[in-house]
């Protein structure tokens, strides 16, 4: 293909400038091979492929293949839940878009308390020590105030206290997912994310949910109402079942971030020998060895992505990037 950029001649027109990025270099392309990839998971369907000599009769019928869909797993980190990418994210599991999701304990509180009081513009330059002495944290260039996470320490205590008289009176066993999507059911706004997972039987998973204000709550609760237990290990069982169980589905993931989210959601693949699409989206780098920074390539080496898969990483600011492949992917197919 030609190195050839959108020619504004033509007038204003933000899809076609999207197009063309695909053809601009750099991580101009790496957006557009990356809309391929997306496009490729959620066009993909069983009927694509050949009939296997040992599929199973019912996996035999045409109107059967043609209805097994690509089956999505989506990460990202607690800092886009802050920003506006949560509107993106909440579009995607409001329509079923995905089918499982993994992130970080802020990812799913920082969504509860936006339903609670909003999240503020401010700046990167603002002085930490005068913010503090306002009673207001800064999350990069947004604030979010003190007031916020006490009116959500109101709110879910009484949650967490009906949880443990249902854990020692029906026996139920909580885990993250479990706990995330009770806090979506009460929460009971259709603006919230963990909303949506829950309205739509859709798994979240939070290996990590104590490392943030829910953190906080569990802990002051266990001395205010001590007892309640979360069980990690049901939901590894859980999301490595998701993809090992996903045949006949094929699988993709798309990753917000890195840390946890990034890694739980390749561990997890890693069960059924490698996903067979992949979007990363991250500004970290592979030279000190994170798993972060690490691109497709290295996972493919942990058999974590297929080796025949077109994965994509586009080095980039996810506010600005998922917004636009949303809008070229998933929004034109809604």
């Amino acid at each position: 293909k030609t190195v050839l950029g959108y020619d504004f001649e033509a007038g204003p027109d933000a899809n076609k400038v999207l197009e063309s990025m695909l053809c601009t270099g750099f991580q101009a392309t790496s957006f557009g091979q990356a809309v391929e990839e997306v496009r490729r998971m959620t066009r993909w369907r069983l009927s694509d492929e050949p009939v296997g000599p040992d599929e199973p009769e019912e996996h035999r019928d045409p109107a059967f293949r043609a209805q097994v869909k690509c089956k999505i797993f989506l990460g990202y980190t607690s800092n886009l839940i802050s920003s506006g990418v949560r509107e993106s994210i909440k579009f995607l599991l409001k329509h079923k878009m995905v089918d499982c999701v993994v992130t970080t304990a802020g990812g799913i509180e920082e969504d509860l308390i936006k339903c609670l009081g909003p999240t503020y513009l401010g700046d990167f330059a603002l002085k930490g020590n005068d913010l503090r002495a306002k009673g207001l944290n800064r999350i990069g260039n947004l604030i979010v105030p003190n007031d916020n996470y006490c009116a959500f320490e109101d709110w879910i205590m009484p949650v967490l206290d009906a949880m443990l008289a249902e854990q020692k009176e029906k026996g139920i066993n909580w885990t993250p997912s479990k706990v995330i999507a009770r806090l979506g059911k009460e929460i009971d706004n259709p603006d919230s994310v963990c909303y949506w997972a829950w309205k739509n039987d859709i798994p979240m998973y939070c290996p990590a949910l104590t490392d943030g204000s829910i953190g906080d709550m569990l802990y002051f609760h266990s001395y205010k109402n001590p007892g309640l237990v979360v069980d990690l290990v049901e939901d590894i069982r859980s999301i490595n079942t998701q993809a090992v169980k996903a045949s006949p589905r094929k699988t993709g993931m798309i990753i917000l971030g890195g840390g946890v989210c990034k890694h739980h959601i390749c561990n997890a693949n890693l069960m059924r020998n490698g996903a067979d699409f992949a979007v990363y989206v991250n500004t970290a780098q592979e030279f000190d060895g994170s798993d972060s920074g690490a691109r497709p390539d290295e996972a493919k080496s942990w058999g974590k992505i297929r080796a025949n898969a077109k994965p994509v990483k586009v080095y980039g600011d996810a506010t600005i990037i998922f917004p636009l492949l949303v809008s070229q992917t998933f929004a034109k197919d809604a």
